[in-house]
């Protein structure tokens, strides 16, 4: 019967009740022991302090470059390309609008899983050979271009200032 559960035994353990006087073994300081940052109330050290001594991910040397331009393709397939009408250019504004790239700034790579039967003007920053063949054994072209920039927000002036 579920009303006559027991947890069995041991499996139930009481807390350690602190600061409860002398005769708890834990009274007094509460087992904090005496002085320093740590017996203090609200005292928190951050992950990696080290008292106030170099901390070791600041000792260690740093090593290796990291090249912020060439990141990662964004990847999209033949077969997510065939919900785009006949003839029409597909660019990666037109996949951002699809919802099958998150981001227009960043490298797009057509690659050649599904079919996508249709002409159509492919515009990435790059392509499989499979997909590139593909694309042209439908009538389509696949075009490479350059990276797109974001262009910063212009604020514009109105007639007064101008």
């Amino acid at each position: 019967m579920l009303d006559r559960l027991k947890a069995s035994e041991g499996a139930k353990k009481k807390p350690k009740r602190v600061g409860r006087g002398p005769g708890s073994g834990n009274g007094g300081t509460a087992g904090r022991g005496h002085k320093g940052q740590r017996s203090r109330s609200g005292a928190r050290i951050g992950v990696g302090f080290e008292g106030g001594q170099m901390p070791l991910q600041r000792r260690m040397p740093k090593r290796g470059f990291f090249n912020f331009t060439r990141r990662p393709f964004q990847v999209v397939n033949l077969a997510d390309l065939a919900r785009f009408d006949e003839g029409s250019v597909v660019d990666p504004a037109a996949l951002k609008a699809a919802g099958l790239i998150h981001r227009i700034d960043e490298r797009v790579k057509i690659l050649g899983r599904g079919e996508c039967g249709k002409p159509l003007t492919v515009k990435a920053q790059g392509f499989s050979k499979k997909a590139r063949e593909k694309i042209e054994s439908s009538g389509g072209t696949a075009e490479v271009i350059g990276l797109i920039r974001k262009q910063p927000k212009q604020v514009e002036k109105s007639e007064e200032e101008a």
